[in-house]
Formats: structure tokens, sequence, C-alpha cells
């Protein structure tokens, strides 16, 4: 039985547009962002690998200094706060508070989990306006390892008091799905962008390109 849902937050519950309007004023290549967020998540992958920790924030601004550098243009400390800034504004997508007061009607914890600060999520949640849905939200800044390393599913799901066989994970990145799943936390892949799954990760339990169709599909499984 699905006692709690563990959301991915960022790309999967927030939607990056306000920080591609920042990076367009910069770039003139539509893939861009997804570039910068690729070299952010790599390296994040390589701390963990090596056993080092960074936090997020850091690793974003690095990965922000290079880019600029890669494309011979200067970054300044403006133009630096100005599209980190905008990281902490997404907005949610529309089908995210029909979802998510889907699962507190039928008793289901709401819980987020983040390779953002415990901070930075804190003023994500509540510039997006869902806040007040979360039973409770944990940054991997407390096991100092990024997702999909095991460490951060494991150590929610010991705080929530859960088995992992009770919480779904829920999540656009396959990546992210795969460390959970090998965590031992049944899976749920929301598709928000025109890629393919990775045919060599564990797949999801669930898929869908509607968050709120997604949930029905979780309540009316036999998981439940």
């Amino acid at each position: 039985m699905i006692k709690a849902v563990f959301f991915d937050m960022n790309e999967t519950l927030l939607n990056l547009s306000l920080l591609k309007t920042q990076f367009d004023k910069h770039f003139n290549d539509k893939y861009v962002l997804k570039y910068w967020f690729t070299k952010l998540l790599y390296s994040s992958s390589i701390m963990g690998v090596m056993g080092e920790y960074r936090n997020f924030s850091v690793l974003a601004d690095a990965a922000l200094e290079n880019l600029f550098f890669e494309n011979n243009k200067i970054l300044n400390a403006k133009t630096k706060a100005e599209i980190l800034g905008e990281f902490k504004k997404l907005p949610a997508y529309k089908d995210v508070l029909p979802a998510i007061n889907i699962l507190r009607e039928n008793n289901i914890r709401v819980i987020a989990v983040s390779n953002s600060s415990l901070e930075m999520m804190k003023e994500q949640l509540t510039n997006s306006g869902i806040i007040d849905k979360f039973d409770s939200f944990y940054s991997v800044d407390s096991v100092k390892k990024y997702k999909p390393f095991k460490d951060i599913y494991q150590s929610s799901a010991e705080q929530e008091g859960l088995k992992t066989e009770n919480i779904m994970m829920i999540a656009t990145h396959d990546w992210d799905l795969f460390g959970a799943k090998k965590a031992g936390l049944n899976t749920a892949y929301i598709k928000r962008k025109e890629e393919i799954y990775n045919p060599y990760y564990l797949q999801a339990d669930f898929k869908d390109t509607n968050l709120k169709d997604l949930i029905q599909q979780i309540i009316e499984s036999k998981n439940m």
C-alpha cells in the first residue's frame, strides 16, 4: 500500500520557463538551458562517485560560469544573480495542485525530495504557492550525496517512519527514478519534455503526460 509520494521538484513540479527566459537573453540556442542543467547534474554525480560534496547552488554557479566561458561570453555578478535568482521563483505546472489535492484527499503523505538545499526548497515551494500542501521536504544536504544515489531516498523514508515499498517516487528524470527504484521505492514517470526514457534504466511502474492522470493511475492500482 502506498502511504506517501516523494516528489522531485525541478522540472517535475516546477516549470523552468522563467529560467529559459533568462538564458535566452544571452544565448541564441534553445538547448542551452538543458545543456547547463545537464552539466550541473553531471558534476553532482561525479562528486558523489568520488565521495565529495558541495552545495547544489555552488555547483550551479560553477556550471554557469563554465557555460559562459565555453561560449566566449562575460558573466558578471549581476547577470549571474539574475539567472540563478530565477531558480527560486519557478512556477508550478498547472496540473500540480489538482494532483496533490487528490493525494491529500486519499490520506497519502506529500513529500518533496530534492538535490536543492533545504533553504532553496522552502523558497521554491513558497514562491510557487504550494508549500502548504506538503507534509515535509528533504534535501540531499542531510546525507551529502546527490540523487540518484540511494542515500536520500532511504534516509527520507526512515525519517518518515516508512518502508520503501510503501512509497511512490514521482519524477520527470529517468535517472532519478532509476535511483529510487534501486533504493526499493515504487516509481512513476511524468513526461514533461520530448525525450526517450533510457531503456537501460529500471523502468517506472507508471507513466503519463499529466500529473493528475498519473496520480489517478496510482490511486486505482493494486499498489493502493
